[in-house]
């Protein structure tokens, strides 16, 4: 059974030259570290799989990134996090050349270690996500506008803290009524698609 999609082979084909020769690798990587693991699009980009998913890649328009989704539960016993980076750019921070990720056999040991929890149905605590959620102040008005279209609000809800943060800062910060109101019209035509804030950087 083909577990390959071709929306990521148009999504790597699309990118940046730069680009392509790290997300074809961390894909053949992926596949080589779990045999059954399935390939699908979120959110515009690559995801990976496997009794959930596994991690998830990205490129953009000078850097390429990377993301296991259980990262915190991953030992990272060979020190391969860059945990100095702000999270949107992965665990592995920006990744320009093949050179930035680490070698294969560590990548594929982390991957192996990724999809084991996953087949044991390990969740990751959710205390941290919910004091992020508690810091969020998605303003009424916004929400009001979402509730009128059910798709936005469903696609809103189901965005990581990091991408709601994006949406709500880009309309609390409009300096005129006028300018917001067509920020929210705009994030609910986006949200409605499925799309993140950033949608336009994301290749």
């Amino acid at each position: 059974m083909n577990k390959k999609d071709k929306r990521i082979d148009s999504y790597i084909a699309k990118s940046a030259p730069f680009a392509k020769p790290i997300l074809n690798h961390l894909r053949g990587l992926i596949h080589k570290a779990d045999p059954d693991v399935k390939e699908t699009t979120k959110w515009g980009f690559p995801h990976f799989v496997d009794e959930g998913i596994v991690c998830s890649m990205a490129s953009f328009k000078e850097h390429c990134t990377f993301i296991f989704w259980k990262a915190a539960l991953l030992p990272d016993s060979k020190n391969i996090f860059k945990r100095s980076e702000r999270a949107a750019m992965g665990q592995l921070g920006r990744l320009e050349k093949l050179s930035d990720l680490p070698p294969d056999n560590i990548l594929i040991k982390y991957l192996k270690e990724a999809v084991q929890f996953n087949k044991a149905n390990v969740k990751v605590q959710r205390k941290a996500n919910s004091a992020l959620t508690k810091e969020l102040k998605i303003p009424d008005y916004f929400i009001s506008e979402l509730k009128k279209n059910k798709e936005s609000l469903k696609n809103f809800e189901n965005l990581s803290y990091s991408h709601k943060k994006e949406y709500v800062e880009w309309v609390t910060e409009a300096k005129t009524e006028e300018t917001r109101n067509k920020r929210i019209a705009t994030s609910v035509e986006w949200l409605s698609e499925g799309k993140v804030r950033n949608w336009k950087y994301v290749k």
